[in-house]
């Protein structure tokens, strides 16, 4: 049985279908995730912390951990020129979590804005952090974007 925390707690609390399934307590990237799960790798979705400078609502990618986020893909959805991708010990900063346990369902009411990449409705499922290192939810994306109210669109780059 997977551990329980703030994130399992809020989806058992909206009664949404999920699986829960518990990876090494280590910072797995999206590919090594689905290796380990055994799923395709295009259904494990990477969270991507992005800044748009100054104090203004920083900005959560959730794209497939083949791909590349495209920050001007990502400026142009949120009406502004520039975007910049901070360093892991500043994504870290701006989360309050560690990289490979960033998800959107443990940052909502935390003033980000979520795009989430419409690749993920080629799929019943996709595999998204559970909120903490070691922790990985399966859930259907409509779902996902219910809950974190994710702008949809190609944030996806060469």
């Amino acid at each position: 049985m997977p551990r329980t925390n703030n994130v399992i707690r809020f989806l058992d609390s909206k009664g949404v279908a999920y699986n829960a399934f518990e990876t090494k307590n280590e910072k797995l990237g999206a590919l090594e995730t689905a290796r380990f799960l055994n799923v395709d790798p295009d259904q494990v979705f990477k969270s991507i912390v992005i800044s748009r400078g100054g104090n203004v609502k920083p900005i959560l990618a959730i794209i497939p951990g083949t791909g590349k986020v495209d920050l001007k893909k990502v400026a142009n959805a949120a009406g502004i020129k520039k975007v910049i991708l901070p360093t892991e010990k500043e994504a870290e900063a701006l989360t309050g979590l560690q990289t490979g346990g960033i998800s959107p369902l443990a940052l909502l009411n935390k003033g980000f804005d979520f795009f989430l990449d419409e690749t993920a409705f080629v799929f019943e499922r996709i595999h998204i952090s559970g909120g903490q290192r070691g922790l990985n939810i399966a859930l259907h994306p409509q779902v996902l974007q219910d809950l974190i109210r994710a702008k949809i669109g190609d944030f996806l780059g060469e």
